[in-house]
């Protein structure tokens, strides 16, 4: 049964309430969750963009082959 009665107690100081989060500026709540964030190191932000630009690449030489290859196809019947 104590056992229980911590569980609870330790619920109650983990939850705040409205009035308690409305007490609280706009700007501080926006720090207090700017400080949770887990925020890329440079080679992983590095990494992700030369990624995205060869996927960009690669679907833009994808359309262009298309493109190319339907405007055969249309020259050869116009």
């Amino acid at each position: 049964m104590a056992k229980k009665e911590e569980k609870i107690k330790k619920v109650k100081k983990t939850k705040k309430t409205k009035t308690e989060t409305k007490k609280k500026g706009f700007l501080a709540q926006v720090k207090d969750e700017m400080k949770k964030v887990s925020w890329p190191t440079f080679k992983d932000v590095m990494k992700y963009s030369i990624a995205t630009l060869v996927f960009c690449l690669i679907v833009c030489g994808f359309f262009q082959l298309l493109n190319l290859g339907l405007s055969f196809i249309k020259g050869m019947f116009a």
